[in-house]
């Protein structure tokens, strides 16, 4: 891939496990980078190996708080992205949300940055469009378990439009769908990191419901690879949002099913009562994606299941 033009980009979040990749990929491309992270997800773990680069630079910050910096790209991560870690404290996983859209935003117009937020699948909600498209408007709860993320992701995207609006900023939007990989973390209650786990130490694969509600997993190297073909795609006054994620849609039943066959382990599948407003279906409409940015994921879930199960050995014998 030839080099860009080198810029200087902030990474809000930059320490957690897809704003590590990013860092990473930004500076392969010739870029200065500015990873800021408060650590509550993030890990120094994570960006350690970038340290060695006299491109990179951390910066310790909780994006609820003004930041004075001249870059020129913002890319916002910065929030809780795992149920276990959002519900753990929902009044600041809203904050991380809309004060730091705020805030980021504030710092774009000041410095004149373009400004990209990553949105999520979860403004979709529990959906009754499937697959889900960009222009459908939810079904989402607003006042459950859930919700901190949910509405906290859907007034951070009601945000940068307004900005963009208002003041002409010059904003992106990705809709991100369930990705997975290295460097996931080993506590963040998602299913693929859930059932990796489990199926290594030969314990129960928990599965939740009867199995049968789905999802769309997208290795996290595509998944980068959309989000800076969003960032620097032309013409510039293309806003989003835009869904990322990879629209092949496997039951929660066949990735547990899988996970056992790459990990060769005898662990019973064990099922569990559902949590409330658990989506029963996810999977993404990726049209806009190909026709705009030419963009669509190319690694199977197999060989992505296959990277991040050899991540999970060789850093649980690690520790």
């Amino acid at each position: 891939m030839p080099l860009m033009k080198e810029k200087t980009v902030l990474v809000t979040g930059g320490a957690g496990f897809l704003g590590s990749h990013l860092c990473e990929r930004l500076l392969e491309q010739g870029n200065e980078v500015l990873c800021v992270d408060n650590y509550f997800t993030g890990r120094k773990q994570n960006i350690l190996h970038l340290l060695e680069s006299p491109h990179f630079e951390i910066l310790r910050h909780d994006v609820t708080f003004p930041l004075y910096v001249e870059v020129d790209e913002i890319y916002n991560l910065a929030c809780p992205a795992s149920p276990v870690h959002y519900q753990f404290d929902p009044v600041q996983t809203t904050k991380t949300s809309v004060h730091g859209a705020i805030n980021m935003l504030g710092l774009a117009k000041r410095i004149k940055a373009k400004i990209l937020q990553a949105s999520t699948s979860e403004v979709y909600g529990d959906p009754e469009m499937h697959p889900q498209r960009e222009e459908y408007w939810g079904n989402v709860n607003p006042i459950g378990p859930r919700s901190c993320y949910d509405e906290g992701k859907r007034c951070a995207e009601t945000l940068f439009f307004d900005y963009h609006r208002q003041h002409g900023l010059e904003i992106k939007v990705a809709r991100i769908f369930n990705t997975y990989g290295p460097r996931m973390a080993l506590d963040d209650g998602r299913v693929v990191s859930n059932f990796i786990l489990q199926a290594l130490r030969g314990e129960p694969i928990t599965i939740y419901g009867e199995g049968q509600q789905t999802r769309s997993f997208c290795y996290v190297d595509d998944l980068v690879e959309g989000m800076i073909r969003l960032m620097n795609d032309t013409p510039g006054d293309f806003t989003g949002p835009m869904n990322l994620g990879n629209p092949g849609e496997f039951t929660i039943m066949e990735l547990a099913e899988t996970v056992l066959e790459l990990t060769g382990s005898k662990s019973e599948i064990v099922f569990r009562p559902l949590p409330e407003n658990d989506p029963m279906q996810r999977k993404p409409d990726i049209s806009l994606a190909k026709s705009t940015i030419g963009w669509e994921p190319t690694i199977r879930l197999h060989d992505g299941l296959r990277k991040t199960i050899e991540y999970f050995k060789a850093f649980t014998a690690s520790i």
